[in-house]
């Protein structure tokens, strides 16, 4: 299946920052290596805060840190050495979760730690034949989704109440449309907003969409967008700053000339297509970074700024690009010399993080 081919090498991300407008057009963010202690692929990452991160890839590593990225400590899962972990969710230096894929039905998997990463126990092993599990998203520390394919036009997304266990929510999701599916691409195919708000972005099959739920997954709405969608492209991944505001991005991984991104202003029920950032590929991760600069144009909050990642099509996934929006997405400016990177998060404006090819991090600062 050439989804699976291609899971590792997408990125698009949304970065929000208070800048007066006289700066916008000349301002650059600071970028900053670091060294990860790890050359495995690191494919999603997730800051608890300014100084605690959390990012995990192939090989079953996963890395933290706990002085900003100062210094980074790498380790292997037990038993997961030939597993990938597609997804990574951070609570606290001693709290985390993982999600990984593999070659066989009971390779999709959740793991987690509540010892700093010293011991890990498995929450969740799919047993369901078709499944694949490509992300997953958290409203508190105990309370979260995952995210699989379509099995049979069917869901078999799960859902946690206590942080421990993993119970079907299949049910409660709309009706697949034949082909429908997500991109592990970067751990970002589901974002969850406060309490009970969470979106999904599609794609697989001839119309992308996005699932919404308002009650933490007890029932849901699908919306169609204006992303480009087939067997090869669709959504890839979706950010949203309050239960209103958000973005959804993807393309087409067959093709460098598909950077789509759209934005809606009613919680996901409608959107529209914005201008393409100066990338080539498809987008692969969204990700907010909060400002505090007033009000805007459409009510849009001053800072919200935005930066995508992007893959090439095949045999060059790796060597993507990456661009930032001042104005959530109206306009754009490159980030040169940022590529191959697989992900990007914030804990705020002056600390966020890619995490990409060859265990390489760099953080971003505005």
């Amino acid at each position: 299946m050439l989804k699976r081919s291609l899971l590792i090498f997408l990125l698009a991300v949304t970065a929000t920052v208070s800048l007066g407008q006289d700066r916008r057009k000349n301002h650059q963010p600071k970028l900053t290596s670091q060294n990860s202690g790890t050359t495995q692929l690191l494919i999603a990452v997730s800051p608890v805060n300014s100084r605690v991160v959390w990012a995990a890839g192939t090989g079953g590593t996963f890395v933290k840190t706990t002085d900003g990225g100062k210094t980074w400590t790498a380790a292997v899962v037990p038993g997961a050495d030939s597993l990938q972990f597609r997804d990574v969710q951070g609570v606290s230096d001693k709290v985390a979760y993982l999600m990984s894929i593999g070659d066989n039905t009971t390779d999709f998997r959740i793991y987690k730690t509540v010892d700093g990463g010293a011991n890990w126990n498995m929450e969740f092993q799919n047993q369901t034949d078709g499944a694949f599990y490509d992300c997953f998203g958290f409203w508190t520390p105990r309370r979260g989704i995952a995210h699989s394919d379509s099995v049979n036009g069917v869901f078999p997304d799960i859902r946690t109440s206590d942080g421990m266990t993993w119970d079907s929510i299949a049910n409660n999701m709309p009706p697949a449309l034949s082909g429908e599916a997500s991109f592990a691409a970067s751990g970002t195919c589901v974002a969850t907003e406060g309490r009970r708000n969470a979106w999904i972005a599609t794609g697989g099959a001839d119309t992308a969409r996005i699932l919404a739920t308002r009650d933490g997954g007890d029932t849901w709405n699908a919306y169609d967008t204006p992303l480009l969608s087939s067997a090869s492209a669709g959504g890839i991944s979706v950010a949203f700053r309050d239960p209103r505001h958000g973005l959804v991005a993807g393309g087409d991984l067959e093709s460098n000339d598909n950077a789509d991104i759209a934005k809606s202003n009613d919680g996901g029920q409608t959107w529209t297509l914005l201008k393409q950032p100066p990338v080539k590929g498809a987008i692969f991760c969204l990700a907010y970074v909060r400002g505090n600069g007033g009000r805007g144009r459409d009510g849009d909050k001053r800072g919200d700024r935005a930066i995508v990642i992007t893959t090439e099509k095949q045999p060059d996934f790796d060597k993507g690009q990456a661009a930032w929006s001042p104005d959530e997405g109206r306009t754009w400016f490159k980030l040169r010399h940022v590529s191959g990177y697989w992900a990007v998060a914030f804990a705020d404006p002056k600390a966020g993080w890619f995490v990409g090819n060859g265990g390489q991090i760099l953080k971003i600062s505005f």
